[in-house]
């Protein structure tokens, strides 16, 4: 009778565990990742818009004065 309880909760601790593996935590961490990385590129892509931007609108103000 030990032995049939033992076997028992062993077979419970395992299909829990094997329960909370295939829950999909890792596909939707893995979803989370690419979209933080694909949201990353495309902030730091405008940013560096941004500062080209900046940079031009300051060199067309410099021609201006210059010229003026």
């Amino acid at each position: 009778m030990k032995s049939m309880k033992a076997l028992f909760v062993i077979a419970a601790l395992t299909a829990s565990s094997l329960a909370m593996a295939t829950g999909g935590g890792d596909k939707t961490f893995n979803r989370m990742e690419s979209a933080r990385k694909v949201s990353m590129e495309a902030f730091q892509v405008a940013q560096k818009q941004k500062a080209e931007a900046a940079v031009a609108q300051s060199k067309a103000k410099a021609s201006n004065r210059s010229n003026g």
